[in-house]
């Protein structure tokens, strides 16, 4: 049994995963004339190695064996090219292997860079962002926020009458008051600070357990 778990594991570890539904590359085919082209599109921030096969009839293709092409992470990489009998529908079947485990001796290719926008950031704890006209370091904390993809909340306290009210009563805060107010007034888990002016003061509290 122990033997059997061994060989198991090396298995796992020696060969290509091949992934199912979850598979993060996906393969494009292109016709063209008597071609058919298969790209291998990777919208992920991460590169994989892919050991990509095509079996059946009717059309020719290279000898060469198959071997390992990296796929860089938010790219498009061209895997093989068949040519198509005249006159004959062309029967075929695909293989693809994807290992995330990448390998020196994989062939690298010309690529073209795909616009993929980064995956959003969920933070530890929720951020709300309540700022006023008069709040001169909102944007610079806004921007930070929204450049490096964090999922947040900016509400206009000017457009929001009633939660400028309800924001207010928890600093006793006139209305009068909030509307003068020049610095962010942050919520990070339902919990509010007025005290954080600058992005990496955020970054800090929000980082704390």
């Amino acid at each position: 049994m122990f033997r059997l778990l061994f060989v198991l594991v090396c298995l796992c570890l020696c060969f290509p995963k091949l992934y199912g539904q979850g598979n993060p590359i996906k393969i494009v085919e292109k016709p063209s004339n008597n071609r058919i082209t298969f790209f291998a599109v990777n919208e992920t921030y991460k590169d994989y190695d892919v050991l990509f096969e095509v079996s059946g009839k009717n059309f020719r293709q290279s000898a060469a064996r198959p071997r390992l092409i990296r796929v860089p992470a938010t790219s498009k990489v061209h895997l093989k090219t068949i040519v198509l009998f005249r006159d004959k529908k062309p029967v075929y079947t695909k293989k693809l292997s994807v290992n995330d485990s990448l390998s020196k001796r994989a062939l690298k290719k010309e690529f073209e860079i795909l616009d993929i926008p980064p995956p959003k950031i969920k933070p530890k704890k929720q951020i709300t962002i309540y700022t006023t006209n008069e709040c001169d370091t909102c944007d610079s904390i806004v921007t930070k926020l929204t450049n490096e993809n964090y999922i947040f909340r900016n509400v206009l306290l000017n457009e929001n009458p009633e939660v400028k009210t309800q924001v207010g009563g928890f600093l006793a805060k006139s209305p009068e008051e909030m509307d003068t107010i020049s610095s962010p007034i942050i919520s990070l888990g339902g919990k509010l600070y007025s005290w954080i002016k600058s992005y990496s003061e955020l970054k800090e509290e929000l980082n704390k357990e």
